[in-house]
């Protein structure tokens, strides 16, 4: 008979490696195709974006994917390094060693979440300081300093410690005190946190980092207001958010949850569209929340996460899912924060495989999206900004097909556009 650990060490090494090598499969598609039509601006596009403004684009798409390559075998590896090779149970068996079992179980399980994201953290920094600092300086994306970008990392580190941390205790508590049922409570507690940060992100969280100030250009300002009334849609207000003191890149959201929703836009958007192009840009917003998009990636969420908690709570109590990846649990129990990291390290290798169902979903919101905008304001304008965004982010207008199929939550620019021009136009006067 087949040793259970032994089995799930197999089945991990398995979707490890086939993990590994579809996504190096993907990523060198995307570099041949888009290589491959480096030189020539497709005929669609050829009347709008120069030569120069193409070939930017492929070179930066080319870049961020090698750098991609490169992550992904980096990830492999420490994934390895912190299960198989016993890095998870080695910072597991000092902290259970050291004074701070002395504060209750609870504390050194806590410790060990907190030092490993922290590791994970400092692990993970060599890319994205050449990410940021590197690579997109070379595009002329990166604006922010390397003193904002440390003040970023104290303030997020903090942020995640101070909410964090208690959730967390929260849940190792349930785990350890609530009986069989523990995960749909806390079940219960992870989805009211996610819906108290929905609220308390726009006002509280996101200042923190960046400047938000009502918008000011009362041309615009009546213009968004009256398509807003116009899609029976209410904010608790229209912000500009200094996006350009980190990056040049273009972006415009909606943020909170019921009364305390806003409309943000990247202060870099107002600068390359013009009040047409915005409006066309904020009604293809408006139409996520006219077709429920929203809710329904929510409610997506609820019931994955469900399925994630009871499928941890089954997990949690089988000694092969500790042992076949590297760990020994105390046989006088308190491994609830061991199964707890483990499941979180261990579910993207099983979740990758359906990715892209998740992004054929979100394309073919964006379409649904994309048609209210059209049915609401100029189509026009809405192709033009798209053209704009797609230019001046430097996204690729010649990206593989399957990586697109496989990865791509938002359709490509040929698409998009095409299927924005076969729409019939019902803009208002």
């Amino acid at each position: 008979m087949t040793d259970p650990s032994f089995a799930f060490t197999l089945l991990f090494a398995v979707l490890l490696l086939m993990g590994l090598l579809t996504k190096f499969y993907l990523a060198t598609r995307q570099v041949r195709h888009v290589a491959q039509h480096r030189n020539q601006v497709p005929a669609a596009f050829a009347s709008t974006i120069s030569l120069p403004s193409h070939q930017k684009a492929a070179d930066y798409t080319i870049a961020k994917t090698r750098l991609g390559m490169l992550e992904m075998a980096y990830g492999a590896a420490l994934l390895l390094g912190w299960t198989l090779l016993g890095g998870i149970d080695l910072l597991n068996q000092a902290l259970l060693r050291s004074s701070l079992a002395d504060f209750g179980a609870l504390v050194p399980q806590l410790a060990l979440l907190a030092a490993f994201g922290l590791i994970s953290g400092l692990l993970d920094l060599p890319f994205t300081l050449y990410k940021t600092f590197r690579l997109e300086e070379r595009f002329g994306f990166n604006k922010i300093t390397m003193k904002l970008w440390l003040a970023d990392l104290v303030k997020s580190t903090a942020v995640g410690a101070i909410v964090g941390l208690p959730v967390v205790a929260l849940i190792l508590w349930l785990m350890g005190s609530a009986g069989t049922l523990w995960w749909l409570w806390a079940w219960v507690v992870w989805m009211g946190f996610n819906l108290l940060a929905l609220v308390l992100f726009p006002t509280v969280i996101a200042p923190m980092f960046n400047k938000f100030k009502p918008l000011d250009d009362e041309a615009l300002k009546a213009r968004v207001t009256a398509l807003m009334q116009r899609c029976g849609f209410a904010a608790k207000g229209l912000f500009v958010m200094d996006g350009s003191r980190r990056s040049a890149h273009a972006n415009a959201y909606f943020t909170g949850f019921g009364a305390a929703k806003r409309v943000v836009f990247y202060d870099t958007l107002l600068q390359q569209l013009s009040p047409a192009e915005v409006d066309a840009v904020l009604a293809h917003e408006l139409g996520h929340f006219k077709h429920k998009h929203i809710i329904k990636r929510i409610g997506l969420m609820f019931a994955m996460s469900l399925a994630g908690f009871a499928l941890l709570g089954w997990l949690s109590t089988q000694v092969w899912f500790y042992t076949g990846l590297g760990v020994r649990p105390s046989l006088s129990g308190g491994n609830d924060a061991l199964a707890l990291l483990l499941f979180l390290v261990v579910v993207p290798l099983f979740s990758f495989f359906i990715s892209p169902l998740m992004a054929q979903s979100s394309r073919k919101h964006e379409f649904e999206a994309d048609a209210y905008a059209i049915s609401q304001t100029d189509g026009r304008d809405l192709q033009s900004a798209l053209l704009k965004l797609y230019k001046d982010n430097a996204s690729t207008l010649t990206p593989d097909p399957v990586f697109v199929k496989f990865y791509y939550s938002h359709p490509p620019a040929s698409e998009r556009l095409g299927r924005m021009i076969s729409l019939p136009e019902s803009a208002p006067a």
